[in-house]
């Protein structure tokens, strides 16, 4: 997955609060002549829980981050893979569940003084602030894109029995209830209560006594 410049869901959070120290990239070994590249290998431990509701990127979470820095005219182009480990709950029989998220990165990060950060709004590109990248606010815009808003255990989890609520992973497939139409209860009621278990015949044949 590609967080591109322009995203909708772009929130520019870190606008709003102090940069998280480890997500921040210092470029001024990269220097601005277009076409310098420098590789950038980091583990970065999450200080917040990172996703949606049902499924994130815990706190405490080792990200990898292997990422390549190039200067380009108008800035600092980043791209690379960003991978987390993750914990959710299934949609479907909620129980807990761990996997791992993984994603491509290409975002453009625009110099203080160049035409793409003096003619663009606020939440159509990243910029750079006294040469360094918080690389943060991608990293949290990408994961909640790429994470499912149901998530599942495993892609063919049957869930929940609907009449009693246990996990049919656990019950099995042989596991079943017996479902007696409505329109029949009520005669049902009346059967289980009527006294004797003979025949009509042979109520018939004690009322000719």
């Amino acid at each position: 997955m590609s967080a591109g410049s322009g995203s909708a869901s772009r929130s520019h959070s870190a606008k709003r609060r102090m940069p998280d120290a480890a997500f921040v990239l210092d470029t001024r070994s990269l220097g601005r002549r277009p076409g310098t590249m420098r590789e950038l290998r980091r583990t970065v431990t999450t200080e917040e829980r990172i996703g949606l509701d049902l499924i994130a990127v815990p706190v405490g979470a080792q990200v990898e981050l292997d990422l390549q820095l190039q200067a380009v005219s108008e800035g600092v182009l980043v791209t690379g893979t960003v991978t987390a480990p993750t914990e959710g709950e299934c949609s479907r029989c909620l129980e807990p569940f761990t996997g791992e998220v993984g994603l491509r990165v290409t975002e453009l990060f625009a110099y203080p003084d160049s035409t793409t950060e003096q003619t663009t709004e606020d939440d159509e590109v990243y910029r750079m602030v006294d040469d360094t990248i918080d690389l943060k606010p991608v990293v949290v815009d990408a994961f909640g894109l790429e994470l499912p808003l149901q998530p599942l255990c495993t892609p063919d989890c049957a869930g929940l029995c609907p009449e009693c609520g246990v996990r049919m992973a656990i019950a099995g497939s042989e596991h079943t209830h017996e479902i007696l139409d409505p329109r029949w209860a009520g005669l049902a009621k009346f059967a289980s209560g009527s006294p004797g278990t003979g025949s009509p015949g042979e109520g018939a044949a004690d009322r000719d006594h």
